[in-house]
Order: structure tokens, then C-alpha cells, then sequence
């Protein structure tokens, strides 16, 4: 038996410890926008009411809980590919352009299920290190903290492009586009498909072209992180960036989640999709796909597939659930406006920028010493690269919050 004397112990990830820094302070106005979660404007955790008839439904049916195919509920997959690709139920005259020389875009996707978003880049990882070879990922400057820790922990060297323009409060797509220029064939890039994590910004249409083009020319392979479908634009018009890729006929990743647009955050639901060449390269890869989650978790779990299922597929319940979306990304719009509007009260009117970025987060402009000093200080509880969760904001606390953010600005 080894000896465990070496183990050196694991502080935790920084996010889940500012949520067990903000429990222990006994500040009755505290506020936390640190954890990426939906907060409804009670500042609770909600419940859909499109999941609650589902679970409902289900429960008044119970069924046999046996294993799910390692790839997931095939009715899922069908359901994921329609959601990130815009496909029709039915492959019907509807399907999008086909590309010159390539089999029709459903035939050449292969899909599973995973465990979240999360689980997507990692069986991901794991497929492209063990079939591909891939041993470099590139991550956005700055990006979703486990991103480094998925890929680093499957083996990647981790190395970062230029994205975020602090001083112009912007994405810095020249240089963004120039670093991927730079890199060797075959590195993976991770892209936010929306709602950046964790500033907030995002690129336009044309920008997508570019950033397509530039992976086409250097022969990289692109993965997007789309776990925040929905909650930028709208579901169809947070495709862009997947309908630029499909457009260039390259192959590509995607992974997606319903932690968010479907509050389904403990339920661990999501997909990776893989774009191929043709439906052999998609059959095959699919059956790869399968053999690394076997190999990692045998198969995925099915409560979390059943909800899903009958939200998507109950016209009732669809309706009901992409009307609820819509007022979760119009609430977050309005904490922005809020936000600005509670800081020019208090005479700062240098962050209006907060009111231009997108989804969940937002990079407020504070730094490290500074966000230490609003949870210190004012109990305002963010992360230490100056990440606000802005869907935690509600109108008990907004003011609390934009005073707390002054005070520590121009002191």
C-alpha cells in the first residue's frame, strides 16, 4: 500500500468557496453574485413551471429505472440536435443550405448524452486526446476557470488567446484572430458560442466569420462551450456561431447544457455533438464517442432525459418553458439597466459597458484587490477576476449593491 504522506489537500474550486465564504458571514444584507446560477427576482433558485408538470406527469407514471444506451436517450440526442443545429423534427425541405460535397447536416452529426455541460468538454477531451492525438488546448484570456481544469486534467497543455479588451471594454478580435493564426494544426479551441464566461461579451455575426475562417486556414479544431443557450438573444439567435461553422463545412464540437435554460443544474443533463464529413465518419465517431463514456461512467443517468423530453416535446410545456426563458433573459437585462442606473446615482458613470454584455456574468472592472475589498468590506460576494453574477441581482439589492461597488471605486 502506498503511502498517502505526499497528498497535498485540495482547497476546493474558488467559486463553490465563495458560496461557503458568503454562508458563513452573518451580514443580514449580504449579497452573492459569485456561483453562476438563475436567481429569480425573490432571489431564489426557480423552479419552471414547464419541469414541474413534467416531473408531475412522470411521477403519476412511474416506470422502470434500467440503463440508458452508453450514448444516451436516442430521443435526447434527437432533441439536442434540433436545439443546437435548428433541425427540423423531420428532415423535410425545412433542413438548413446543404454544403457543397458534404452529406446532409443531419446525417453527419453524431450526438450523445453527457453529464452537463461540463461532462460535454470532458468526454470531448478525452476523445480527442485518445483518438486525434490533441495534447493543446487554447482557451479565451480570460475564460470559465474549469475549462483549464477539464483539459488540464485530460492531459492538455493549456495555453490562452487574447480576447478580452479591459480598456475599450470590448473583444479584442484582432488580436483574438491573430493568435489563432499562430497556433500549431490540430490544437483544440475552446470558443464561447454566447454568453462569454465570464465577461459577458460576445462577438458579432461577422466577427464569427472570421473567427471560422481563421480555424478553417490553420486547420484547428474548434469545441464550443454553448451552455448558456437562450439567455443572450433568444434559442434560434444564440446559433450564430454554430450556424457560421456548419456553414464552412468544417467538423467541430459542441457542447451544450440544460443546467440553465432549463434549471436543471443538479440533474447533470447536456450533449456533445460532433460535426463530421460525411454519416460514416458520424457513425464512427459515435461509436468512439460511446466507448469513452463507458469507459468513464458506464452510461448517463435518466431522470434528468425524461424531463428534458417532455419539455421539449408537450407543446403545452414547450410554450410554457420558452416563455419563462424569455422573462429570465429580459429580468437580467433589466438588473443591467438597474445596475447602471443605481451607479450614476452614486456618481459613477464609467461602467456602463455593464449594459452591453450579455447572459449571466458580467466583468465588472474591478480588480483582484478591489473585489476582495466589496466582500470584505460591503458583503458583496463576486469572483477575485472582477466576475459579477448579474442573475443574482434583484430589485432588494440592486442599490445595495451599486452603493457597495461606489464606495469601493472611489475610495
Amino acid at each position: 500500500m502506498p503511502s498517502f504522506d505526499d497528498i497535498e489537500f485540495y482547497p476546493g474550486d474558488p467559486i463553490f468557496g465563495l458560496t461557503d465564504m458568503f454562508r458563513a458571514d452573518q451580514r443580514p444584507d449580504k449579497v452573492n453574485l459569485g456561483v453562476g446560477i438563475y436567481l429569480d427576482e425573490l432571489g431564489r433558485l426557480p423552479l419552471p413551471e414547464a419541469v414541474r408538470v413534467a416531473e408531475q406527469r412522470l411521477a403519476e407514471q412511474p416506470a422502470p429505472r434500467g440503463y440508458l444506451p452508453m450514448g444516451g436517450d436516442p430521443q435526447l440526442v434527437q432533441l439536442v440536435q434540433q436545439m443546437v443545429f435548428g433541425l427540423p423534427a423531420t428532415e423535410d425541405a425545412a433542413m438548413p443550405e446543404p454544403v457543397e460535397g458534404l452529406d446532409p447536416l443531419h446525417q453527419r452529426i453524431a450526438t450523445v448524452q453527457t453529464l452537463g455541460g461540463s461532462g460535454a468538454l470532458k468526454e470531448g477531451a478525452d476523445f480527442l486526446r485518445a483518438l486525434l492525438g490533441a495534447s493543446t488546448v487554447a482557451l479565451s484570456d480570460p475564460s470559465w476557470a474549469n475549462h483549464a481544469a477539464i483539459f488540464g486534467g485530460a492531459g492538455y497543455e493549456v495555453v490562452s488567446y487574447r480576447y478580452h479588451d479591459a480598456q475599450n471594454h470590448r473583444v479584442d478580435v484582432d488580436g483574438m484572430i491573430e493568435d489563432l493564426l499562430a497556433m500549431a494544426p490540430g490544437t483544440v479551441v475552446v470558443l464561447h458560442a454566447c454568453c462569454h464566461n465570464p465577461t459577458g461579451y460576445d462577438l458579432s455575426a461577422d466577427e464569427w466569420v472570421r473567427v471560422a475562417e481563421a480555424c478553417a486556414q490553420r486547420e484547428l479544431v474548434p469545441f464550443l462551450d454553448m451552455a448558456y443557450q437562450g439567455f443572450s438573444r433568444g434559442l434560434d439567435e444564440d446559433r450564430v456561431a454554430v450556424d457560421t461553422f456548419v456553414a464552412t463545412g468544417q467538423r467541430f464540437f459542441v457542447g451544450n447544457s440544460f443546467s440553465k435554460n432549463i434549471g436543471l443544474y443538479g440533474e447533470r443533463i447536456g450533449g456533445l455533438s460532433v460535426v463530421c464529413a460525411s454519416r460514416d465518419e458520424a457513425t464512427r465517431v459515435h461509436s468512439q464517442l460511446c466507448r469513452v463514456i463507458r469507459t468513464n461512467y458506464s452510461c448517463p443517468p435518466s431522470h434528468g432525459a425524461q424531463v428534458v423530453k417532455l419539455v421539449l416535446t408537450d407543446a403545452e410545456l414547450r410554450a410554457s418553458w420558452e416563455a419563462e426563458l424569455e422573462q429570465m433573459r429580459l429580468r437580467i437585462r433589466r438588473m443591467r439597466e438597474a445596475l447602471d442606473a443605481g451607479l450614476r446615482a452614486e456618481g459613477v458613470e464609467t461602467m456602463g459597458f455593464v449594459t452591453e454584455q450579455a447572459g449571466m456574468f458580467s466583468y465588472c472592472g474591478l480588480d483582484m484587490e478591489q473585489m476582495q475589498r466589496l466582500r470584505s468590506e460591503q458583503g458583496v460576494y463576486g469572483t477575485d477576476d472582477g466576475r459579477l453574477c448579474v442573475a443574482g441581482l434583484n430589485g432588494d439589492n440592486v442599490a445595495k449593491v451599486a452603493r457597495s461597488i461606489a464606495a469601493i471605486v472611489t475610495s
